[in-house]
């Protein structure tokens, strides 16, 4: 196995654009500047759209969902809650009814609110709890979602003067509105605090990695500029593509990351080349055939990774796809014009702003550490290069030992119980539920006939009723409801459990197998059940049916991009089984700590006894693709030094060294502005901040300092072995973009016999 020619370098894309952007830097840099602020004009003119909460299921809980929404106007179900206190009147004193009445009066006056139905009502008794201390004021509010939201708000007003009014009873509100308002409040403030800690947490880390203040800038100020461009461009999108309304988080986490890993990967680069002795030009040209060629493929790795959202079959994923490879797509291509644009005409300002000490420090451990990697990459890497067998054995040990949990991993949805309970409104819902269990999280029962007042269907529903109570797994009350046109009723039958637990998946299932088809049958039309319960067990069977296409899909496109970058069938198959391990290493991590309920109290949770179902597809797709944002960067360090003319074993031990510090700089970055977001009050994001956190850092430790040099020890140049029958294949370019202009000489003699005597040559 000879090395291949060393002669694509200055013919290499990466090269061309960074010769363009140091011939034309102010073309580049305005260009890039107009950009953010056109992206960011038109998305503000354009607005964005969300999509409504039935787009978002699927099954049969979808059919039911379009069969309601497209025969009921807009409107938001809210209910108030009166209850006795300690000691206080009952439902039945005169005291309690006045208290109800006000209420009712109260809500009845304002803007938008129809259909008030006291517990008094005749045929309304289930809206009394059986211990007679708690009543229901049930209540609709017309218009959309966001019309909805603004007139709960006097809706809530007037809850909460009748409430002080009558002081001897609770009165609380909850519903689609008032819930959906809150809610909003409270991840719009989870999500401010987590972009305000994650910006000068990422430039803390970058001023210690460069000591200056400046330089450490130029990485968070693309990384931030790729996010804001790309928020401006989801507007636009979003009205051919409905997209979900925490996208732009998404977006912020995606983007950051990958921004400030492109950025370093081109100042390290740079940085490295002037401390050889290369003039400032050189440095430049030469960060732009290898780093830049490394920024191309593996942006274009991260974009096929994420394209694999879209394959999940539902809304939401396909939009988290589309911001996730819009915000790659521009840090890519921001990387490989405005980073040589500033580098070529910095001189030396990129170093002011140095921190005292810390500037001086940091230059001399650059120096001392150009091509030794540092004293603990040293001392990790002396060792596993020295036993390759041991260093495998414990390092994928202790992988499949954090992955074993997730053999008995149970995904569903959080539902209600990932909500935050210190806010209002869950405290009301909390007494809800135990006042009237399964109330507030019914199975909606929803058929479509001619006439749904029909004798026959009348008949029908009044035994669906009887025979929901008879299981034991539906209480009262149950309510029923009929469109203007009687074409579409909806029975909502509130079920035991806690919506997404296994006593409301049985309630389902029984619903669904019996139940449902039985009146379906009498009544003469197919019936459709909705609710959470449905909605959460149809997602978790998409899933299900889905993983194998996602799986498919990004593995056989890394696989290829990794084959035609590489030359090499060895390469990709070995980075899709190290990748898959730091994956599995995280779901075993999420599983152990957030299903089985270790971490509790220092996390600040509640376990449900299961992992959100969104989360595992999530993770990977995600995962997978940042993860090879340091394996092409690392693999494409060690193939330059085999075109070079190294040995395999030289390459490795060279290529991990002078990535070393590159690599961990990205990764603590990755690290700190994910686990951010495992101190949000929101069960779901707290379980993806510690499963990003946790692979990332799994990554770039055990996978990509001890499994992959190991692993390329054993196989020595097996590693760049390429079937003859695949030769024809055409070649991306070897290494971060073929030979550069160093060669194996320029490589210092006493780092060359180092990497000799540590490989065993």
């Amino acid at each position: 196995m000879t090395p291949p020619s060393p002669s694509f370098a200055s013919r290499s894309l990466a090269a061309r654009i960074g010769r363009w952007s140091t011939r034309h830097r102010g073309k580049a840099i305005a260009g890039w500047l107009a950009f953010v602020l056109i992206a960011v004009a038109v998305g503000t003119a354009v607005g964005s759209v969300h999509p409504s909460s039935d787009d978002s299921n699927h099954g049969d809980s979808a059919k039911a969902d379009k069969i309601v929404s497209a025969a009921y106007p807009d409107r938001a179900s809210e209910t108030v809650l009166v209850q006795s206190l300690d000691g206080g009147p009952g439902a039945k004193t005169p005291e309690f009814r006045r208290a109800v009445a006000d209420v009712a009066a109260g809500v009845s006056r304002q803007p938008g609110v129809t259909e008030v139905v006291s517990p008094y009502a005749k045929g309304h008794a289930g809206q009394l709890s059986k211990d007679g201390r708690s009543a229901l004021v049930s209540f609709k509010i017309q218009g959309d979602a966001t019309l909805a939201e603004q007139r709960v708000t006097a809706v809530e007003t007037a809850v909460a003067a009748a409430g002080a009014r009558h002081p001897a009873v609770f009165v609380g509100q909850f519903g689609d509105a008032s819930a959906s308002k809150a809610l909003s409040k409270s991840f719009g403030d989870d999500f401010k605090q987590a972009g305000l800690l994650s910006v000068p947490v990422t430039l803390l880390i970058l001023v210690i990695t460069f000591g200056a203040l400046i330089t450490a800038g130029v990485p968070l100020l693309l990384g931030l500029t790729a996010v804001i461009g790309t928020i401006g461009l989801l507007g636009p999108i979003s009205h051919v593509f409905a997209l979900d309304e925490f996208i732009n988080e998404i977006v912020l986490l995606v983007g950051l990351a990958v921004g400030v890993d492109y950025s370093l990967f081109y100042l390290r680069r740079e940085r490295e080349e002037k401390a050889r002795g290369a003039s400032s030009k050189d440095a430049v040209a030469i960060a732009a055939a290898t780093s830049g060629r490394a920024v191309l493929i593996s942006g274009v790795t991260v974009m096929f990774a994420m394209a694999g959202m879209i394959f999940a079959g539902d809304s939401t994923f396909t939009a988290l796809g589309i911001g996730a490879i819009l915000v790659v797509a521009v840090a890519m291509v921001g990387s490989v014009t405005v980073i040589p644009a500033l580098l070529s005409g910095s001189g030396r300002w990129l170093e002011r702003g140095k921190v005292p000490f810390l500037g001086k420090r940091m230059a001399a451990a650059r120096t001392r550490d150009l091509d030794s990697g540092g004293r603990v990459w040293n001392a990790v890497l002396d060792r596993v290069l020295r036993r390759p067998v041991i260093a495998v054995v414990l390092a994928g040990g202790v992988l499949l030992a954090l992955a074993s949990p997730v053999l008995h991993m149970h995904t569903a949805d959080s539902g209600t119980d990932a909500l935050p309970r210190d806010l209002a409104v869950m405290k009301v819902y909390d007494r809800m539920q135990t006042a009237f269990p399964g109330g507030e999280i019914p199975a909606d029962v929803v058929i479509k006939a001619k006439d749904v007042t029909s004798p026959r269907i009348s008949a029908a529903v009044r035994r669906l009723e009887a025979d929901a109570i008879a299981t034991g797994k539906v209480k009262q009350p149950v309510d029923t409801s009929i469109s203007a046109d009687r074409h579409v009723l909806t029975v909502s039958l509130p079920i035991v459990g806690t919506g997404t637990d296994a006593a409301s998946n049985s309630a389902l299932a029984v619903l669904r197998s019996d139940v449902v088809p039985k009146f379906s049958q009498r009544a003469g039309t197919p019936a459709y059940v909705t609710g959470m319960t449905a909605g959460s067990k149809d997602f978790n069977d998409l899933m299900k049916a889905r993983w194998p296409i996602v799986f498919g899909f990004v593995l056989s496109l890394a696989f290829l991009l990794l084959l035609l970058t590489f030359r090499s069938i060895v390469i990709p198959l070995k980075a899709i089984v190290l990748n898959l391990l730091s994956v599995g290493a995280a779901y075993g991590v999420l599983t152990w700590v957030f299903q089985d309920g270790h971490g509790e109290s220092l996390l600040g949770f509640t376990s449900t006894g299961s992992v959100t179902s969104w989360l595992p597809m999530f993770l990977f797709v995600i995962l997978f693709g940042l993860s090879m944002d340091y394996h092409v960067f690392i693999l494409s360090r060690i193939r330059e030094a085999f075109d070079r003319g190294m040995s395999t074993e030289d390459a490795v031990a060279h290529g991990i060294r002078t990535t070393a510090s590159t690599v961990t700089s990205a990764a603590i970055v990755m690290v700190a502005v994910f686990a951010i977001f495992a101190t949000l009050s929101y069960l779901d994001f707290k379980m993806m901040g510690v499963g990003l956190a946790t692979a990332i850092l799994i990554d770039a430790t055990i996978v990509r300092a001890v499994l992959l040099p190991a692993t390329m020890k054993l196989l020595g140049d097996w590693n760049w072995y390429l079937p003859r029958w695949l030769e024809w294949l055409p070649a991306l370019g070897h290494g971060e973009g073929g030979a550069t202009p160093a060669t194996d000489a320029e490589v210092p003699a006493d780092q060359r016999d180092r990497d000799r005597e540590l490989v065993g040559v």
